[in-house]
């Protein structure tokens, strides 16, 4: 197994784990002639151009190899979104894409249909993909306030707001989950978009 990311971060990290890792950009990465059964993403794709992304798959991968391409899409109970988007208007309000509440499974859907896109037009002198197939399966996580706001700061562009503005947002939603009785069931979808090496 070999991990390819963007972030020199993230790399060192997976190194720790002990997994052989590189740093690029998946599109640029120079795969020095080597060949995989399976090229993975989870939750990472939509930062690859899709295009260009699966032609660089395709040039890696063995006939029959697999591209499959995960998110997890969370949907959080209405009473918590709700209050959610009333704190993302009070304390960013330079942020208008959080200020409605929206299907995640909508916004995701954008991603998907661009994969599916980037996977049927990346055929080239390489041969190709097989049609993509997209499998969902769903699930549900209970989670303490705790949790939640362990969860919060990793979603997003939360890492780009000044902290006290992120302290502020935490505090809110901790509040939120509190008014819940503590804890609350967040529903999920996993998907997965996949495709073949022709």
């Amino acid at each position: 197994m070999l991990g390819v990311d963007v972030d020199s971060k993230m790399v060192e990290i997976a190194r720790r784990q002990g997994l052989t890792a590189e740093v690029s950009a998946f599109e640029t990465w120079d795969a020095r002639g080597r060949t995989f059964d399976a090229v993975v993403a989870g939750q990472t794709w939509h930062w690859v151009d899709p295009v260009a992304g699966a032609a660089k798959a395709r040039s890696v991968l063995r006939p029959g190899g697999l591209l499959a391409l995960f998110w997890n899409v969370l949907q959080p109970p209405e009473e918590l979104a709700e209050a959610t988007v009333a704190l993302y208007r009070r304390f960013v309000p330079e942020l208008p894409m959080m200020h409605k509440p929206v299907s995640a499974l909508d916004v995701y859907g954008v991603m998907f249909r661009k994969a599916e896109e980037g996977i049927r037009s990346s055929g080239g002198a390489s041969g190709g993909f097989s049609e993509p197939v997209r499998l969902r399966f769903d699930w549900e996580r209970t989670y303490t306030r705790d949790e939640w706001l362990d969860v919060v700061p990793t979603q997003g562009g939360h890492s780009r707001l000044p902290a006290s503005t992120l302290d502020a947002l935490l505090a809110g939603i901790g509040d939120a989950v509190d008014a819940m009785g503590g804890s609350f069931v967040a529903r999920y979808a996993a998907v997965a978009v996949t495709a073949s090496a022709l």
